[in-house]
């Protein structure tokens, strides 16, 4: 017998309530107030509340839908600070360090197991970490300011992903969701940096670029796409960065759905590459791609490489074809240093730096170096020489020893990645995106050393977010392959289970 649809009580029959006319109405009050007595800022945080903690509540449920959200806002974080004049780079503080307290909550009354943590890349992590910590003690240091603002790029961001990584994101399903989201993103801001030179800026955007963003972004008359990311640089890399993975990926994939969306991601990553008009970023498809053929162990692919990268070499190097392009003609010069007068400078400010870090050798403290510290440090000697490279900042900030540790950590993981890679995986399809991971980060290590990009949304979460997945491979090789040992029936009653 079916229900009478007038005796069905409807979202307007609870009003009929008194206890719920109570509680719109003294929440009415007390919004009204707020407005009236702290503005719209003051309102806004008493409306946020209750959805805050709904939020929380979700995230105490499901951890691991708080590392999604993350990756999410990885990559549109900085490009919102055009449209929010509020600083928003302390909400990816807040999201992560809120997982971690999700997560305690979640297994307030079960054992977690911290065995996937338990491996040299976190502990390397956390070396690394201490000692950005100790830098607060650096004599040198002025500001504690400018540490706490600079240490969580350098240091902070890179403890606190690799662990929740090993922790939530441990699945063969998981680095698949990580791929796509990555993926998806890189070709959103194709498509945006491709509007911005062919449609033009937004009135925000155009805004950010006449105060600030035109003397590096608007040459001879040409704009470098940033697309929503913080700048062109950043741009660059990050999308060259996903060029190689894709490039990767599409080889080694044989169905035609997975290759048509890496083939979207390769287009789009070699575009925003060279539409960012950044000289590094170049080097990320070079690095990475030489480091494939080394995986590879096979002399066709090894001889087919080094002849591809000869002749794109040569064509950037000893030809002028193309040059009627902007964006060939700004990449080209990445190729000829010796005519370059910014890279000229460039070794002329490392030959400061050396000099001034002779008998400094923990650095001149963290955030202390380049332009970005005049707002902590006012204009010292530090803050007026112009770093541009990611390993003379760690080497100015931190000294030799912090460089020293940091390139050990990084060689560390290059190496062992290599040796994963190359002996310790069986699946083919795992070994590929492995492989690429690898092949990725090498290739912004590389860039780095002209660009500052490693420590900055959203190559730094990226990066660190590869690093783990490559170190957690072997453990994910065993699971893809345990799984397919059990039979098929079985294997759906775990899925329905």
């Amino acid at each position: 017998m079916s229900s009478n649809p007038f005796h069905i009580a409807t979202g307007a029959d609870q009003l009929k309530n008194p206890f719920i006319i109570g509680i719109v109405l003294i929440g009415t009050i007390i919004l009204g107030y707020t407005l009236a007595v702290g503005g719209f800022i003051a309102a806004g945080i008493v409306f946020a509340t209750p959805i805050l903690v709904f939020s929380f509540y979700g995230l105490v449920k499901n951890p691991e839908t708080g590392f999604t959200f993350a990756l999410f806002l990885n990559f549109v974080i900085m490009g919102l600070t055009r449209y929010i004049p509020v600083k928003l780079g302390y909400i990816m503080d807040i999201t992560l360090i809120s997982i971690y307290i999700a997560l305690f909550f979640h297994y307030f009354n079960k054992k977690l197991s911290l065995k996937p943590v338990k491996n040299d890349l976190a502990f390397l992590a956390l070396v690394w970490f201490i000692y950005i910590v100790a830098e607060v003690f650096n004599p040198e240091a002025i500001s504690t300011t400018a540490w706490f603002a600079s240490m969580r790029g350098i240091g902070l961001y890179m403890v606190l992903t690799i662990p929740l990584v090993q922790l939530l994101y441990n699945e063969p399903r998981h680095l698949d969701k990580f791929l796509k989201i990555w993926g998806i993103f890189s070709i959103l801001a194709a498509i945006k940096a491709w509007i911005q030179l062919n449609i033009g800026l937004d009135p925000w955007e155009q805004q950010w670029l006449d105060e600030t963003g035109a003397v590096t972004h608007l040459l001879w008359g040409n704009l470098r796409a940033f697309s929503f990311y913080t700048d062109a640089g950043q741009f660059g890399a990050a999308q060259a960065q996903i060029g190689i993975v894709a490039m990767i990926l599409l080889f080694s994939e044989k169905k035609l759905k997975p290759r048509l969306f890496w083939l979207a991601c390769l287009v789009a990553g070699f575009y925003g590459m060279s539409s960012s008009g950044t000289r590094g970023a170049i080097f990320v498809p070079f690095a990475g791609g030489a480091l494939y053929l080394i995986i590879r162990k096979d002399f066709r692919y090894i001889i087919a490489g080094v002849i591809v990268l000869t002749m794109v070499y040569s064509f950037f190097r000893y030809t002028t074809i193309g040059n009627s392009s902007y964006q060939i003609f700004r990449m080209r010069t990445a190729f000829t240093p010796e005519d370059d007068a910014s890279f000229q400078v460039r070794l002329k400010n490392q030959a400061i730096f050396d000099e001034y870090l002779k008998t400094r050798p923990f650095g001149g403290g963290i955030g202390h170096a380049g332009g970005r510290a005049i707002a902590y440090t006012g204009n010292t000697f530090l803050s007026s020489v112009a770093t541009d490279s990611w390993f003379v900042l760690i080497w100015a900030e931190s000294g030799i020893i912090g460089l020293y540790l940091h390139l050990f950590i990084l060689g560390w993981f290059v190496g062992k990645g290599m040796y994963v890679c190359m002996f310790q995986i069986k699946n083919r399809e795992l070994e590929a995106k492995t492989a690429a991971l690898l092949c990725g980060v090498f290739g912004i290590l590389v860039a780095s050393y002209g660009n500052a990009v490693l420590g900055q949304f959203p190559t730094g979460m990226l990066v660190y977010t590869s690093m783990a997945y490559v170190f957690m491979a072997p453990g994910l090789d065993k699971k893809i392959n345990s799984s397919k040992l059990i039979p098929s029936d079985e294997n759906t009653n775990r899925e329905n289970s």
